[in-house]
């Protein structure tokens, strides 16, 4: 099995701060790819989930010589329930971005290490680092800037979306936390499979064109289920929270690919508050890198 030693460095912290960087930069181009898909969110999420199933049983049957059936079993039920949390997070967020602004989706879901944290500690028991929890303070004033500057254009369906989709997050974030050693490949296909199957009967495969394929094809195959495997695998060697700390990088680097490819301008206090919120965040992978 490829591991995650071989890319990143020794020290078993840096490997939990970079994988969750690294997936983080990945999933950000998300919604790129979900805007220039073409199709509606129904057609979009089967599409996604098929090839994300389609790749992750690919490499598992590659690296993993239980196979995929072996590697689902090993799985058992806290496999299941990190999928479902996966379908759940996943088809939220691209109905949310279809029905709101990206700057809105990836605000709410900043969010994300407050609900993480919380669920750590309830269920964990996890304790939380004052250092991390200024991190939190510092990310969650930022996105206070931001959302000040975008309050006059709510748009509640997408919002709500995104609300459903920074709660799975969070409690996914604590299953795999829990449950280190279970297959985050294994997770990510059967969420994509998951999600395939439910949107079977809604998706018209037929009426789709050449692009929309090419394009969720390399989100499906590549971007997509790479990001979530690393930012799954980086709790493995650091906190839930803190991982999810340091996947809010993805907040602002959404908004960058789409200004530039569709000259969705952000309003000034998202650029405020999205320095704000990446100033903290490497801040805080710089002041306490030497502790692991």
């Amino acid at each position: 099995m490829i591991e995650i030693k071989s890319v990143f460095p020794e020290s078993t912290r840096s490997k939990g701060l970079w994988a969750a960087l690294a997936g983080s930069f990945l999933v950000s181009l998300d919604p790129v790819f979900i805007r220039l898909s073409g199709t509606g969110g129904f057609d979009t999420v089967f599409l996604f989930g098929l090839f994300t199933a389609v790749s992750m049983s690919a490499v598992i049957r590659a690296t993993d010589s239980r196979g995929v059936r072996g590697t689902l079993k090993a799985g058992g039920w806290p496999l299941l329930v990190s999928a479902l949390l996966m379908v759940g997070s996943a088809t939220t967020f691209v109905l949310s971005v279809k029905h709101t602004a990206v700057a809105n989706t990836m605000i709410i879901l900043s969010g994300r290490p407050v609900l993480t944290a919380v669920f750590s500690w309830i269920i964990l028991r996890e304790k939380t680092s004052p250092a991390l929890w200024m991190a939190i303070a510092g990310v969650m004033a930022g996105i206070l800037i931001v959302v000040s500057g975008s309050a006059r254009s709510p748009n509640l369906a997408g919002d709500g979306l995104a609300l459903l989709t920074v709660t799975f997050l969070a409690m996914n974030g604590v299953v795999l936390r829990r449950y280190k050693q279970m297959s985050r490949m294994a997770v990510v296909g059967l969420c994509g499979f998951f999600m395939a199957l439910l949107m079977a009967a809604p998706a018209t495969p037929s009426a789709y064109g050449l692009s929309t394929w090419v394009t969720m094809g390399i989100m499906g195959l590549v971007s997509a289920p790479l990001g979530r495997v690393l930012n799954a695998a980086s709790s493995r060697y650091i906190p839930a929270a803190e991982s999810a700390v340091i996947s809010l990088s993805s907040m602002m680097f959404a908004p960058v690919w789409i200004f530039f490819l569709f000259r969705e301008i952000p309003p000034a206090a998202t650029l405020a508050g999205g320095t704000i919120v990446l100033g903290t965040i490497f801040s805080y992978i710089f002041f306490t890198g030497k502790q692991g």
